[in-house]
């Protein structure tokens, strides 16, 4: 093994270079039997994504269109209207909370459904690069590894570290991240439930231009404070604080309007809860906005659309991987006894290896589209 080490002002690497003699044949004949089990294991798996996903794009699409048909909206959201209950509503209005939100250790207050601090701190990070080549009938590995001070939001373990001397990382921080969520959300006289409060998720990042040095050890510079002697040339260990929000509860002369959002639920006295389909489905949705029912119904179909296309493609490429695992075997096979005949040669194993794709790839394209007419036999496709 050798190593070369080279230094720069910020950045440090060093190479290694490992050397192996060439696989023979029964190491290739594991590696690729392996190889076949994962296959296996990766084609059925697609088959039971391909074929869960159809049905619950069914479900939800269903749930969807039955949720359209019977949605109310009230004459007005100060008053509980009685004739509502049990019913599915739909509710638009601004967000309302009972108290500030607040973070006192550094002098950050304000009216807001969600208070998010995020903690990061200086650290040594590591990078590998790696290359493989033959020289002289032998494997050989290079491994080039890089080390760069970056902010990180997680704590970088220097133990794992190829060279932690000279890079070594603190292992905890003296500060942690952490999200405050307000108890109790309204919308005019209705609450929200947990399920609801959760979904108000577009967080905005906190200006701290008006806000002072919280201590004599912190120091605000743009929107961070920072536990650094010299923010400007910070040392490994340093940490910096920023805060963002979300769902602005009452207008703010800095912040801007109270956020209005848009909620679909069922009316449960003044609370706002999930509401259960026929089809067995849950329906508790909040959209950030303005929306009258039929465009709230529309992005949900069109949301459910595109994650029905996407798990097809990856059940789709899980069952191309699965079959390209599986006949690697061949592959090793022919390339192996060429070696000891000149009927098998180069061309041979290709031709060993084509048929054997061809016919799995049929089977990929069977049985693609019997999961997919199975998983619809109940309605048509997205």
């Amino acid at each position: 093994m050798a190593a070369n080490y080279s230094s720069t002002s910020n950045r440090r690497e060093h190479v290694k270079i490992t050397t192996d003699p060439q696989p023979g044949f029964l190491e290739r004949l594991s590696e690729t039997s392996g190889g076949m089990f994962v296959g296996l294991m990766t084609f059925l798996l697609s088959f039971y994504l391909i074929f869960t996903n159809e049905g619950r794009a069914l479900k939800t699409a269903t749930s969807l269109a039955e949720g359209l048909s019977l949605v109310v909206s009230p004459d007005s959201i100060h008053s509980v209207a009685p004739e509502n209950e049990g019913r599915l509503v739909h509710i638009i209005g601004a967000l309302r909370t009972s108290k500030l939100l607040s973070d006192p250790n550094y002098g950050v207050h304000l009216p807001a459904v969600k208070l998010r601090r995020h903690v990061e701190m200086y650290q040594w990070v590591e990078t590998e690069e790696s290359r493989e080549y033959t020289e002289d009938g032998q494997v050989k590995t290079e491994r080039r590894y890089s080390y760069n001070t970056e902010w990180r939001s997680e704590i970088v373990n220097s133990r794992n570290f190829d060279r932690e001397i000279g890079h070594k990382n603190p292992s905890a921080m003296a500060v942690e991240s952490f999200t405050a969520t307000a108890p109790f959300v309204q919308i005019g006289r209705f609450f929200l439930s947990a399920g609801l409060i959760d979904k108000v998720d577009n967080f905005k990042p906190l200006s701290l231009s008006k806000l002072e040095d919280p201590h004599v050890d912190i120091i605000r510079r743009g929107d961070y404070f920072y536990h650094s002697e010299n923010p400007k040339y910070p040392e490994v260990g340093d940490l910096r604080v920023f805060f963002s929000y979300a769902g602005l509860s009452g207008d703010d002369p800095d912040l801007g309007p109270a956020h209005v959002v848009t909620v679909i639920a069922r009316q449960r006295g003044d609370q706002l809860v999930p509401y259960s389909t026929k089809s067995g489905d849950i329906l508790l949705l909040l959209h950030h906005g303005d929306f009258s029912p039929e465009e709230v119904f529309q992005r949900e179909q069109k949301s459910n659309s595109m994650k029905t296309w996407g798990l097809r493609a990856a059940g789709w490429m899980a069952m191309f991987m699965g079959l390209n695992l599986m006949t690697r075997i061949v592959y090793t096979l022919g390339r192996w006894g060429g070696r000891g005949s000149h009927r098998v040669g180069p061309s041979a194993s290709f031709e060993l290896l084509t048929p054997s794709s061809v016919s799995l790839s049929q089977v990929f394209a069977d049985s693609r589209g019997a999961l997919w007419g199975r998983g619809w036999s109940f309605g048509p496709p997205l």
